[in-house]
């Protein structure tokens, strides 16, 4: 697979090949607009700016990093557009460190105290951040372990985070107004701010991924406890008794409602203290698409999120590792159907958590399309999960390192830091969505429901025919019942408008599409173009003023104005053509969906090998004097590409390059 293939290595430190600081510069420090809240479905700042984001998850150890690792990631992600952080999982057990120990070696029997030497490492980061334009989206409850001197019930058998019985536990919702308390009301000495007063820090959830749809209550004395709620709410609503026994395993229609009840009264009980505390930004409640019962919660929160995974990596069993590798680009119900799902009308929208993981071959398919689609539909900010899951600058494991795609593996094959699929093309991806290169929808539409929500609570994503495809042609949003928002278009919930039949969907503003059938998607607006998919089958691309001959079969290429100007006159374009990348001699089956458990490094090794993109590209601009140059890996120019100029367009050829010169996946056209 790797024939031909050549060496292309993003340095894990702020050398970058590129820095598009410049053209944010004026949003640093983060907080300058005021503090975020929620203005209808927007978010936007005190002064009245929106609040539009594309940044990443730090996970577990990676929130508490030496105070030089925060001065350098701060600086590396601005220079790749990055301007916000979601502080994930720093109350897990198992990282290196966490909130509550720094150091694990010291006995500690409980989780009821944050660690100095933590919040100070967890402060700085913050603190530089900040200054270069950085906001945070900060946890609370994700992989919270309790421990016996936290006096809650059956502390060594309750799960992480204590999921879902922190919904109505007394003991276990006290010991969260505590840590949330302590953490909001910690002064930071490098801000001079205590958390709750900082308005870089934009946004919070009550707890990550959790819900009793999907995590069954049936750990006693817990599940008994819960049984007297049901019946008490039963009662309440004068409804009879159920047969017994209760299985909460097996939710209907009926128990679904008290479900979402019980999440909607956690939530309101939560909110309050937060707000009572001084706690002035926007707040969700959790964060994933199990059920409508899970979305209809949310009607009690500030703002919606969700996450999504395509081609989640496999990791049940540590020896065969591994995804599937169903191109998202050739699926009719792709994962922007599933985040719809989570999407309230009237209330702003999320995404802290999407991923292609390494080693999905196809997933230089993804971050275009997230940042485009979230533009599209006014969604207020994406975060891939994850950056990374440590600060380590290098780790010698199954013979990965620091110089290889997700050099650590221990949490499963999320690391994105150093990938080309990836965090290659962050420069366009930032774009699109901070500058608002992609316009907003045309129009909105609707998905209504019965108005008995017992006819709905229960269907999941791929139960709700009206989603499939439909975030890509307009404005999606759910109408729950009661919702009092205009939309330009109602569509009943059981019927899909754009069929999948007809093969492709495009936007109805007209600046993107993506065909199934043909599997390549594009972007045309006057700033940033792109295509995406197998293009190599698709013959010449037409956009608005470009076009394009691929011969590599499948290859993302996106060209993006570094000025105010339209492509058509700007001098400085950054341009990136980026498809399959790997580390080398990585080992998989067949099908390429299990790394190899026979090899003796299945994680391959350095260096990170790209597959160099062969196109024609034929730009029209009213610039004659623009050279293309060969950008490396470290930001050197080392080359110009020939071109010709005639009739107002500029034509080249990218691709393989001489052996004595470096391929690459960046080229700067410029005066």
């Amino acid at each position: 697979m790797q024939t031909n293939w050549k060496p292309f290595n993003l340095s894990w430190d702020d050398r970058v090949p590129v820095d598009i600081s410049f053209v944010f510069e004026n949003e640093k420090p983060a907080g300058k607009h005021g503090f975020l809240k929620a203005q209808g479905d927007r978010l936007v700042y005190d002064d009245g700016t929106e609040g539009r984001f594309w940044g990443v998850n730090f996970n577990s150890g990676a929130n508490f990093p030496e105070h030089a690792y925060s001065e350098m990631v701060a600086q590396r992600l601005a220079k790749f557009g990055v301007n916000i952080v979601r502080t994930h999982q720093m109350d897990a057990e198992w990282a290196t460190p966490n909130i509550f120990q720094f150091n694990r070696a010291v006995p500690k029997d409980n989780t009821r105290s944050l660690d100095p030497e933590s919040l100070d490492r967890l402060d700085y980061l913050f603190y530089c951040l900040k200054q270069h334009g950085i906001s945070i989206y900060l946890d609370l409850l994700t992989y919270r372990q309790f421990r016996p001197g936290d006096g809650v019930d059956v502390v060594d058998s309750l799960p992480q985070a204590a999921k879902p019985y922190h919904y109505f536990d007394p003991r276990l919702i006290e010991l969260q107004k505590e840590f949330n308390e302590q953490l909001w009301t910690h002064h930071n000495l490098y801000t001079g701010l205590a958390y709750k007063d900082d308005p870089a820090i934009v946004l919070t959830e009550l707890v990550n991924e959790s819900d009793p749809f999907a995590q069954p209550v049936i750990l006693e004395p817990y599940r008994t406890r819960f049984e007297e709620m049901y019946l008490d709410w039963l009662a309440g609503e004068h409804l009879p008794s159920p047969a017994f026994p209760i299985d909460f395993r097996k939710p209907d229609p009926l128990m679904a409602r008290f479900f979402v009840q019980v999440m909607q009264d956690y939530y309101a009980e939560l909110l309050a203290h937060l707000r009572k505390i001084g706690v002035k930004i926007p707040i969700n409640g959790t964060n994933w698409w199990i059920t409508l019962g899970v979305t209809a919660a949310q009607r009690a929160v500030d703002f919606c999120d969700s996450h999504v995974y395509w081609n989640f990596p496999l990791w049940e069993n540590i020896d065969t590792p591994g995804t599937d590798t169903h191109p998202m680009v050739g699926a009719y119900e792709n994962a922007f159907a599933m985040l719809s799902m989570n999407r309230l009308a009237g209330k702003p929208f999320f995404i802290s958590e999407w991923d292609h993981a390494w080693p999905d071959e196809w997933r230089a398919e993804s971050p275009l399309a997230y940042a485009a689609t979230a533009a599209f539909q006014g969604w207020s900010g994406v975060t891939i999960h994850t950056y990374r899951y440590s600060t380590w600058q290098a780790e010698d494991r199954l013979g990965g390192g620091a110089e290889t795609i997700n050099s650590i593996t221990y949490r499963n094959h999320f690391d994105s830091a150093n990938d080309p699929a990836k965090f290659g093309l962050f420069y366009h991806a930032a774009l699109l969505l901070r500058r608002g290169d992609v316009q907003p929808a045309q129009k909105t539409a609707g998905i209504h429901f019965p108005t008995d929500p017992e006819e709905w609570l229960l269907k999941r994503p791929g139960e709700i025919p009206a989603l499939k495809g439909l975030p890509e042609q307009h404005k999606t949003v759910l109408l729950l019942p009661g919702a009092e928002v205009p939309v330009d278009l109602l569509q009943p919930w059981d019927q899909p408008l754009v069929m999948e039949g007809q093969g492709s969907v495009t936007a109805d503003t007209g600046q993107m599409g993506r065909g199934w059938q043909d599997r390549w998607g594009w972007i045309d607006t006057p700033r940033t173009k792109a295509v995406y998919g197998f293009l190599g089958q698709a013959g010449t691309i037409q956009l608005t003023g470009l076009e394009f001959e691929v011969v590599t079969d499948f290859a993302t290429i996106a060209l993006s104005s570094l000025t105010d100007d339209p492509l058509e006159q700007s001098a400085s374009i950054l341009l990136t053509a980026v498809g399959r990348c790997d580390n080398t001699d990585a080992a998989y089956n067949a099908g390429h969906t299990l790394l190899d458990p026979v090899s003796t490094q299945p994680f391959g090794h350095p260096p990170v090998l790209i597959e160099p993109i062969q196109a024609k590209i034929h730009l029209k601009t009213n610039r004659s004097n623009l050279k293309v140059n060969v950008i490396s890996q470290h930001g050197e120019l080392v080359t110009k590409l020939p071109v010709n100029y005639a009739d107002g367009v500029l034509s080249f050829e990218i691709g393989p390059q001489p052996a004595w010169n470096p391929s690459t996946i960046y080229y700067l056209i410029r005066i």
